[in-house]
């Protein structure tokens, strides 16, 4: 064989020996995991090194952010479109601390998240290395302590199976959260010891804490009772129809908490509004005149935002707090009864009890009045209505209910976005396609929360509703939905100000500072970027636009709502609860 054929035909070169970063990715291959957030760094680079290896015979894929709290906020959004472990990952140092505030909101929202950092190589340690934060320097193990369910370093190749395991195994139990590991480069990189099976049953296990006792004496609650309300609460996950079913067997009236929103059917007759921030009257009045025997509150974690600033009358004695997680009692101490076990499992038993009673004769009064089931007052559906230019929020959100698809995924950022939207879209869906983080309060969520989201169910119509506020945060998260062609609409409440802190200030009595911003125009930025901007200052532009067609596209869309500057959000509560803490 001459040396010309030798060059054409090289010998075979043998396949490098597999990597700890390849024996993560094959642990999340084996979970489902089709994608990874996460923004490139030296210290990192061998576990992108290791995932662009699987993306040659897996469906795995590195998705890059333009900010690492962006890569976190994009693996909440994926694990809520598809209930799948999500995964975010930094480099050393700055990305790490970077990321923080993605994972923290994560873990007061009980999102499930694999969490990885990089660390400089072990011999680096405390030498005053770049970026180090090892426990000599900016101890990112311990930071992360606080805002994860698990926290470590692995410090040598034997640990890493173990460490991982564990990690996801508590990341999956409920409640579930995120977890973090924190790897030096140079493991990373090192050929991973002999693998053991992966049994995908034990990194998602079916723990649950199971109250059969107290399923009998809630069935002999319900048996003895004339009149009940159901409480609904954010994490009654892929319940909302049997949630649907019981209020019609029981003949009862409900009602939500903000998050709770998106298990209910909030055009259904009996639905009496929102509790807590932003809601209704209606349902507020509901608790405060108790004429119910029952209130049957399922799901809830009962925090501030959803309790009303835990209303005396919402926590009394006629509650029966349901739950999936003991934590949660613990604000209801005064309930008359606790039921801990699989939301699912406990309402189909309670269905099919409740229907058994109904067959053998009995029957619940109604509690609706109409002081109860008009979700909206007067002068709310007033301003709903409203034809006024500058464009009124109230009329926006309404028009938002009437002409969205059914199935569009709907993100509301923190600020003014939650108070109208809590207060305003009224939904029919039960689906949990209404998506918000109240749990942390964090700006710009939904920006990255609806790109992840996308990315993950790209036919699915998606709409992100945030404030310029948050979008001069974090607006450029929307290059990553360019960069894959993802037909997301991105809406912002353009009304030159932080909203929220401006309305608050004023109705709280403090001074008028630091909320002003210069005047953008959004829709230049989308055109400056190569996508199309849309600005909208009537009512009859906002009819005329055609959600159908925006949701088509193979590229996002932003459109900038100019609304009233001096529309106040309905929050008075949330601005009473501030006063009353100085």
């Amino acid at each position: 064989m001459d040396t010309h054929q030798m060059k054409e035909n090289p010998a075979p070169q043998p396949e490098p020996q597999p990597t700890c970063g390849d024996r993560i990715v094959d642990y999340l291959l084996a979970l489902g995991v089709e994608r990874v957030f996460g923004v490139a760094g030296g210290a990192i680079e061998p576990f992108f090194d290791a995932v662009a290896r699987a993306e040659r015979h897996s469906p795995i894929r590195m998705t890059a952010a333009r900010h690492e709290t962006g890569g976190a906020f994009m693996a909440d959004g994926y694990y809520r479109e598809t209930g799948t472990m999500a995964v975010c990952c930094s480099t050393t140092g700055p990305g790490a601390t970077n990321m923080i505030t993605g994972v923290a909101s994560a873990f007061q929202d009980n999102i499930p998240l694999l969490v990885i950092t990089a660390q400089t190589p072990m011999f680096k340690f405390g030498n005053e290395a770049l970026q180090d934060s090892s426990c000599a320097a900016v101890d990112i193990v311990s930071m992360y302590k606080s805002c994860t369910k698990y926290s470590t370093l692995v410090s040598n190749p034997e640990q890493l199976e173990h460490k991982l395991t564990m990690a996801l195994s508590l990341a999956n139990t409920t409640p579930k959260g995120p977890v973090h590991l924190s790897i030096p480069a140079d493991l990373l990189n090192k050929p991973q010891p002999a693998p053991k099976k992966i049994n995908p049953s034990v990194l998602q296990p079916e723990l649950t804490i199971s109250t059969p006792n107290g399923l009998e004496r809630l069935s002999d609650e319900i048996a003895e009772a004339k009149r009940i309300a159901i409480h609904v609460g954010e994490n009654c996950d892929g319940c909302g129809e049997q949630i649907r079913q019981l209020v019609e067997t029981l003949n009862a009236t409900f009602i939500c908490d903000p998050a709770g929103k998106r298990w209910v059917d909030e055009t259904h007759p009996q639905f009496c509004g929102v509790i807590g921030f932003s809601g209704h009257a209606s349902a507020r009045k509901l608790v405060v005149d108790q004429e119910y025997d029952l209130l049957l509150t399922i799901g809830t974690k009962v925090g501030e935002l959803g309790s009303s600033g835990w209303e005396p009358k919402l926590l009394s004695e006629r509650m029966i707090h349901i739950d999936d997680s003991p934590h949660n009692f613990a604000r209801t101490p005064n309930a008359r009864l606790h039921v801990c076990g699989n939301l699912s499992d406990l309402l189909r038993q309670l269905n099919t009890q409740a229907q058994q009673m109904y067959a053998q004769g009995k029957r619940w009064n109604s509690l609706l009045k109409p002081e109860y089931s008009e979700i909206l007052a007067p002068a709310d559906a007033k301003l709903a209505q409203s034809a006024s230019t500058p464009l009124k929020p109230q009329r926006l959100f309404t028009s938002l209910s009437n002409n969205l698809p059914e199935d569009a995924r709907v993100y509301l950022d923190a600020g003014n976005a939650w108070s109208w939207g809590i207060h305003y879209l009224l939904r029919k869906d039960t689906a949990a396609h209404y998506r918000i983080a109240m749990g942390y309060g964090t700006m710009m969520w939904a920006i990255g929360a609806s790109v992840g989201a996308a990315l993950a169910n790209p036919s699915a119509p998606h709409l992100c509703v945030t404030g310029d506020g948050s979008f001069l945060m974090s607006g450029q998260e929307i290059t990553v939905a360019i960069q894959h062609n993802l037909p997301l609409v991105m809406m912002i409440l353009n009304d030159d100000a932080l909203g929220m802190v401006k309305h608050g200030q004023r109705m709280g009595g403090a001074e008028q500072t630091c909320f002003e911003h210069p005047h953008v125009s959004y829709a230049a930025i989308a055109q400056a970027m190569g996508i199309e901007g849309i600005v909208i200052h009537t009512p009859e532009e906002l009819e005329a636009l055609d959600f159908e067609s925006l949701f088509a596209k193979q590229a996002p869309t932003i459109i900038d709502l100019r609304i009233d500057p001096e529309e106040a959000p309905p929050m008075g509560e949330r601005v009473k609860g501030l006063t009353t803490s100085k």
